[in-house]
């Protein structure tokens, strides 16, 4: 089959801005665009055929009619979600939940996620956990008095460096501008924790405290790989770099310089493009 090229859903956010216009060259709605959903199957969120006999539909609606195409997966409905994030201003603090509490308390699964970044300003900095004496206790003490000194872990990250989120991981942009790939589960649940005060429509938006309570895995730091740390594969005019492995996706960076042949995956496989441009030939 040809491969599927699709037209993203763009969200507004309080947070975002016009990169997703300016460097990635999308045409975006006016006003503070965060988010370009490039790969959904989300609901009414989902991003729009724009080439081929299925031109118009949903790929979601692709995925239910025709799951053949997809290897026949046994998820029901379109099992990842791939976003661009304009971080032009801090992502509120915030937590996901895994899918065993996700499907008790919100009735889909929880939020497996990973962060590639494509730009960075020099004084970017992000949330990546707690501080290692937190507790249950103290933190909602903390965080419901809005005394958050001291209780997260901060680190600084640069273009190319690769972050896996796991369910748990307290997170959020605190520092400077930043462009990134997220690769994650369906699914669209957010805990926020803090969003630093910010207006939307005049009132402030809403905190989850006690759910985020629940769901923090206290004490775990994710690890930051970048170019120099991570193990290089030389294929014909291919470095591959493994970035990870999980039960949910499996994500390679592909460094291509001239004509590359890719294998093709028993069920299906997602490309974005984050910087270059080149060719894609199928059926010669």
């Amino acid at each position: 089959m040809e491969p599927l090229f699709l037209t993203p859903y763009f969200r507004p956010k309080i947070w975002g801005g016009r990169k997703l216009n300016t460097v990635l060259g999308y045409d975006i709605p006016d006003g503070k665009v965060g988010e370009a959903w490039v790969i959904s199957g989300y609901k009414d969120d989902a991003s729009m055929v724009n080439a081929g006999p299925f031109k118009g539909k949903t790929l979601r609606e692709v995925y239910l009619e025709h799951p053949e195409l997809f290897g026949n997966p046994k998820a029901k409905e379109f099992p990842l979600l791939v976003k661009f994030l304009d971080a032009n201003d801090n992502l509120s603090v915030q937590v996901h939940p895994d899918d065993e509490y996700a499907l008790k308390n919100e009735g889909e699964f929880g939020k497996n996620e990973c962060w590639y970044i494509i730009e960075a300003s020099k004084d970017a900095k992000l949330i990546l956990g707690l501080k290692k004496n937190m507790t249950k206790e103290s933190f909602l003490e903390k965080s419901k008095n809005k005394d958050f000194k001291n209780m997260f872990n901060e680190v600084k990250v640069k273009k190319g460096d690769f972050i896996n989120i796991t369910p748990g991981v307290v997170h959020a942009s605190l520092e400077g501008k930043i462009l990134l790939c997220e690769i994650q589960q369906n699914s669209d649940i957010t805990y926020r924790i803090y969003d630093f005060d910010r207006l939307e429509n005049g009132v402030l938006r809403s905190l989850q405290l006690d759910k985020a309570a629940d769901v923090i895995r206290f004490g775990e730091i994710p690890v930051i790989t970048n170019e120099k740390m991570r193990k290089n594969v030389k294929l014909e005019n291919c470095i591959k770099q493994q970035l990870v492995r999980n039960k949910y996706f499996n994500i390679d960076k592909l460094k291509i310089n001239g004509f590359f042949h890719d294998e093709k995956n028993k069920n299906f496989k997602i490309y974005s493009i984050v910087e270059g441009k080149g060719n894609i030939i199928y059926n010669n």
